[in-house]
């Protein structure tokens, strides 16, 4: 018999974190092998909550599959960059977008890590906030870099603490992550701390990253402040796309937008055109329905009104989560999700991903530890927000009956 040689994971592979879709996901998989329905809170998918994809984008997507199944562009069809453009152009302060400087993604996770191949070299530093969509601290880690996780202070509404990242600058750093509006946490930050972050960038030479897929889900009197309006001296790459806004992730449509000075960054650029190409192009229908969402009517804009869907269920989410012992959460103003502490003198809990399996196999719920989020201790946890009020509002009272007898 032929002897095989083990095959190990790669060790580049080592720091790579993505609880989100984790070991307690394969665990509510095999309850519903056996035959329970689980409530998945664990992940930002609107359509599993009843969220229809905008009917436009659907027509549009069926109505050019004929003429869809050929390559295209690498940076994407003509028609989706010319969308993105114009939709900038009505974003206050937003610098001047040419259609060469988008590129269409399958997905922003995509986007993310041809950013993070193209840019890091082993040593590389880059900023990147605790707590994180923990994709960006994976792929920093995928690309040789060394991810430098600064604070956000929860007692300040989750807004980044400028003197934390101030302190964590060292020469080796290229690059500063913002994610904003927040995931996990449900934080917008002010114009203020969006001036302060790309102070830091202009004083010390950094690559701007902005993550603004949730920039139209907002909620009472939020502003959402685009880090390239702030920021039209320094080279800043933001990225969005269609899973949130007009819920069609299984879509997998985002875009990057490339603006500021180039000449000190060209080989970077040329890094990222030579991974697009490499890849061949996104996938062509979805890059049609780009221009549906972006054209037509925005939906968006009435289930965020305080009569809309996504703003009735944060708020039967936060009131609920507050209105248990032992549990605080900062009010969300923008995403789809909230980020509760439990106190660590009523909760003592010391594996924050055993209290989720714990919950799991007790309630058929899934959540999301909030370490999986590299945030450094075990007492938060992440909750999607999107079921209806009634459904979010039975699976948190089940959360806080779980909690009152729960011990580690």
């Amino acid at each position: 018999m032929t002897t095989l040689r083990p095959l190990d994971q790669s060790s580049k592979l080592k720091n790579v974190l993505y609880e989100i879709r984790g070991a307690a996901l394969e665990q509510a998989a095999q309850l519903e092998a056996d035959g329970h329905n689980i409530l998945k809170l664990n992940t930002g998918n609107p359509a599993v909550f009843g969220f229809e994809a905008p009917h436009q984008i659907v027509r549009d997507m069926i109505e050019t599959i004929p003429q869809s199944h050929g390559y295209s562009d690498s940076k994407g069809i003509l028609g989706a960059r010319r969308a993105i453009a114009s939709r900038y152009e009505n974003e206050p302060g937003f610098p001047e977008v040419d259609v060469d400087d988008v590129y269409l993604g399958n997905g922003v996770s995509e986007l993310i890590t041809m950013t993070m191949q193209a840019l890091l070299d082993a040593g590389d530093e880059v900023l990147i906030p605790s707590p994180d969509y923990p994709l960006w601290t994976a792929m920093t880690s995928l690309a040789g870099g060394t991810p430098v996780h600064y604070a956000c202070d929860e007692q300040s509404d989750w807004q980044p603490d400028l003197e934390d990242i101030r302190s964590k600058v060292t020469p080796n750093t290229k690059a500063i992550v913002i994610i904003n509006p927040n995931n996990p946490t449900g934080a917008v930050y002010s114009r203020e701390v969006i001036e302060g972050l790309v102070q830091i960038a202009r004083e010390n030479s950094l690559l701007l990253l902005s993550d603004e897929i949730y920039d139209r889900i907002l909620f009472d009197d939020a502003e959402h402040v685009s880090t390239a309006s702030v920021a039209p001296d320094l080279l800043c790459l933001t990225f969005n796309g269609l899973s949130k806004t007009y819920r069609v992730a299984g879509y997998r449509s985002g875009w990057l937008v490339i603006t500021g000075p180039r000449e000190h960054a060209s080989g970077f650029l040329d890094g990222i055109q030579l991974l697009a190409s490499t890849r061949l192009c996104a996938n062509v229908p979805a890059q049609h329905g780009v221009i549906a969402a972006l054209t037509g009517q925005q939906s968006i804009d009435a289930l965020i009104a305080t009569d809309g869907r996504l703003h009735q269920q944060r708020d039967v989410a936060w009131e609920g989560l507050n209105a248990i012992p032992g549990v605080s959460c900062v009010k969300p103003r923008g995403a789809l999700y909230a980020f509760p502490r439990l106190d660590p003198e009523v909760h003592e809990i010391r594996d924050d991903s055993k209290l989720v399996y714990d919950f799991l196999v007790s309630e058929h719920v899934l959540l999301v530890p909030g370490t999986g989020f590299n945030w450094p201790t075990h007492d938060h946890l992440r909750i999607v927000t999107l079921p209806e009020p009634r459904v979010i509002a039975e699976a948190i009272e089940r959360f806080g009956n779980f909690l009152a007898s729960y011990k580690q």
